[in-house]
Formats: C-alpha cells, sequence, structure tokens
C-alpha cells in the first residue's frame, strides 16, 4: 500500500521542527488517502528487488519518469573513461542550441590534439590530420561513433581555446544539471585523477541527453562512419544485440576498467542502463543486455496521482490559510514490477513554513517516492491554489508561535 508522509525542511536556524512535522504527519493523513483513491494496488519493491548484477556499480532508469529501477553501488565514483565523451557532447550540444557554433564550423586539429589523441596515440581515434579543419558535425561523428579521443579534443580547443579550460566548463555546466559529484580533468576520459563519475550521474546524463536532444541522439545510433578513408563501426555492442537499443557509449581504462551507458526501448518503454568496473568487455555488454530484458520483463508504470491532482499539504506562515494544496502539473506514475508485492513509500519534502502570499504554480517542494530503500522517484511540487497575506492578528499570531517554539526547540539543543 502506498504511503505518504509530510516532511517540511526549515529555513535558516530549524525552529519548532516538532511541532511542524506532527501537524505535517496529520495533514499527510489526508495525502494517503488520496494516494489510495489514485491507485490502491500500488505496493513497493523488495529490499534488493529480486535481481543482482556481477558489475561492481550499476543503475537502471526508467527515461520518461526518471524511476530507479535496479541500483548498486551508484553513487561510488569511478573513472568514466570514455563514457565522458558524453559530458563532452552534451556541452557542445548546448553550445549548438545557444547558437554559440554551428554544426558546420570548422575546428583546427592541432599538433596537440593529433598526437595525444590522434593516429600517433595508439588509442580510439576518428584518424583526423593533423593541421586538417573539420566540422562541428563530423566531429561529434567521430567522438560518439568512434570515440575518437582526438575528435573530443579538437571540439574542446575549437570551443575553449584549451582542453583544461573545456574541462572546467564540463564541470560548470554538470553543476547546472544537477551532477554534484562529476569532476573532468580533460574532454575524453583519457586517464587522470580528476576524471571521476557515478553510474547515477552518467545515468542523469544520458536520460537528459534523450529527452533534451532527440535530434542529436539519433547520432548514437549510426552504425558506422568514415573518415580520411577510414571506415569504422559504432563501438556499442547492444546496437546488435538488443530489440530497441540505440545509445550511447561504451567505455574502458585499467582504473575505471569496463563500462556502458546504455538506453533501448520496447512496447513504447524507454530504460537506460550503466555498469562501470567489469573486468571483461563482453561482460560489460552481457550485464547491461541482462538487466534492460529484466527491466523490460518486470517492471509497468503506475499512475499515483493524475495531473493537478491533490498530493498533499505545506504549512503556511502569515496567510489567510495554514496550508497549501500542492500538486503535480504533470501525472505522477512510479514503475512498478508487474508481479511484484511492492511497497512504495512517498514523502513530502519542502521548506517551511512556506511565507505568504503564494501564488497558484509556485514551486513548493518535492516529491520523493521510494521503492524499498531505494529512490524510485523525485519530482517537483507546486502550489495549486492561491493562499493571500492574512491579517495583522494572523500574521503577529503566527510570528509568536514561530517564536515560542523557536525558543522551545533551541533550549532543547542545548540539552
Amino acid at each position: 500500500m502506498a504511503a505518504i508522509q509530510t516532511a517540511p525542511r526549515f529555513r535558516g536556524r530549524p525552529s519548532g521542527r516538532f511541532w511542524r512535522v506532527c501537524a505535517a504527519v496529520l495533514i499527510g493523513c489526508v495525502a494517503l488517502g488520496a494516494a489510495q483513491a489514485a491507485n490502491n494496488s500500488v505496493q513497493g519493491a523488495k529490499k534488493d528487488d529480486g535481481y543482482d548484477t556481477d558489475a561492481p556499480t550499476a543503475i537502471l532508469i526508467e527515461a520518461k519518469s526518471g524511476s530507479i529501477l535496479f541500483e548498486k553501488n551508484a553513487d561510488e565514483l569511478r573513472a568514466p573513461s570514455s563514457m565522458m565523451k558524453l559530458m563532452t557532447a552534451e556541452v557542445v550540444f548546448d553550445a549548438i542550441m545557444k547558437g554559440e557554433i554551428k554544426l558546420n564550423d570548422e575546428f583546427r586539429i592541432s599538433e596537440n590534439t593529433w598526437r595525444k589523441g590522434g593516429a600517433p596515440s595508439g588509442g580510439s581515434t576518428m584518424f583526423a590530420a593533423i593541421n586538417s579543419r573539420v566540422s562541428v558535425d563530423d566531429l561529434l561523428h567521430g567522438a560518439l561513433i568512434q570515440s575518437g579521443n582526438d575528435s573530443c579534443m579538437a571540439l574542446a580547443e575549437g570551443l575553449s581555446t584549451t582542453e583544461a579550460a573545456f574541462a572546467e566548463r564540463m564541470t560548470k555546466r554538470a553543476r547546472e544539471l544537477g551532477l554534484t559529484r562529476s569532476t573532468f580533468a580533460n574532454s575524453n576520459g583519457l586517464p587522470d585523477p580528476g576524471n571521476k563519475m557515478t553510474v547515477r550521474e552518467l545515468g542523469m546524463l544520458a536520460r537528459h541527453i534523450i529527452l533534451t536532444y532527440p535530434d542529436f541522439y539519433k547520432l548514437f545510433n549510426e552504425r558506422e562512419f568514415t573518415w580520411n578513408k577510414i571506415r569504422q563501426q559504432n563501438r556499442n555492442p547492444l546496437l546488435t544485440m538488443l530489440e530497441g537499443a540505440d545509445g550511447l557509449k561504451t567505455g574502458y581504462t585499467k582504473e575505471g576498467g569496463y563500462g556502458m551507458v546504455g538506453s533501448a526501448v520496447q512496447n513504447g518503454m524507454r530504460l537506460i542502463v550503466v555498469v562501470n568496473g567489469l573486468e571483461d568487455s563482453d561482460d560489460r555488454a552481457t550485464e547491461a543486455k541482462k538487466l534492460l530484458e529484466w527491466g523490460f520483463r518486470n517492471f509497468e508504470a503506475r499512475t499515483l496521482f493524475a495531473a493537478d491532482q491533490t498530493v498533499g499539504y505545506a504549512r503556511v506562515f502569515g496567510g489567510e490559510s495554514r496550508s497549501v494544496k500542492l500538486a503535480s502539473p504533470e501525472p505522477v506514475k512510479v514503475m512498478v514490477q508487474r508481479n511484484g508485492n511492492d511497497k512504495l513509500v512517498a514523502r513530502i519534502v519542502y521548506t517551511g513554513p512556506v511565507p505568504a502570499p503564494v501564488q497558484p504554480g509556485q514551486r513548493v517542494g518535492m516529491l520523493k517516492v521510494w521503492r524499498g530503500s531505494n529512490i524510485a522517484l523525485e519530482l517537483p511540487l507546486v502550489a495549486a491554489e492561491a493562499v493571500a497575506t492574512g491579517s495583522t492578528t494572523r500574521r503577529a499570531l503566527d510570528g509568536a508561535s514561530e517564536l515560542v517554539v523557536g525558543l522551545f526547540r533551541a533550549g532543547a539543543e542545548k540539552l
């Protein structure tokens, strides 16, 4: 049975948390009825989701909702190897969308790029000739189909003059996307202690690329690319191993092991898988394929709340009403196991009490849904109604209440 709790986070020094949480629990009981009415058959996952993988770190995500279907050591920082090229691609995609560069712009292949990432390097390369000029479009093909290290370095130097400056730009952009732990020292994932990502953040990045750049995403499914009269196949084995597979990137370094970011669509549902740290290239493909197949076979979407349906309430300070209804503009859907006995726990988290006035559509907090011990879904909640500023008496009473419970809280903390 789905349960929902309201858990406010407090602004500044915590004041009156005990009393507000008590009130929130009472409000949460009302929301519980709404959750059960929305779908009283929704139940949550076993602690381990009934599945395991040989991959040291792994995650499986449903792309549309962002639901986490499976995770294993998903927040462990590891060398992302060539999977890091997804971040380089995202920075370039973003620059194109903002009009900073165009696909037909040409960047020079410097001696540095040619020696460290091109033919003399012995690594993955698109074989661009030294001092030649290559279009952004072709460099993206080389980076994403052939995993060209020279392609990424040329893009980095073309956008930011130096690869080091581009790496700083990658980190800044990652923070904008909510990737809080990823760090980058170069553009291509070649060994460097500064290159670190988790499979969770690689999955988040893949989902962002898929949803934000559908036209560019098609590059990942192209099976081959020829440059400098050298024809190379796409390095992603999933494209020929699994029905509906259309991306994204493999990677390997001695430090990080073998890894893969993959995605596939079956029966209208898209899943994203990330595995890393495996000891064999065949194993990474096998484990990624098995995780995707397990997800497609065992999960389906269930609706917890309809669009604009009241999910819960948040406390209001100084308003005509003591609380405000919260809702999601989109249906709240979570992935559950088809034949499982899943138990979902939902919690509203917000910074409160929310100061009046409150406007309809104003973002107030987040709805977090757990399947067992794993977070299955996080999405923003907005005010479903307006709450005007209350009378002087109401504001004074709320202020006095906050002062009293704040003193109570401060005294309790000193005990």
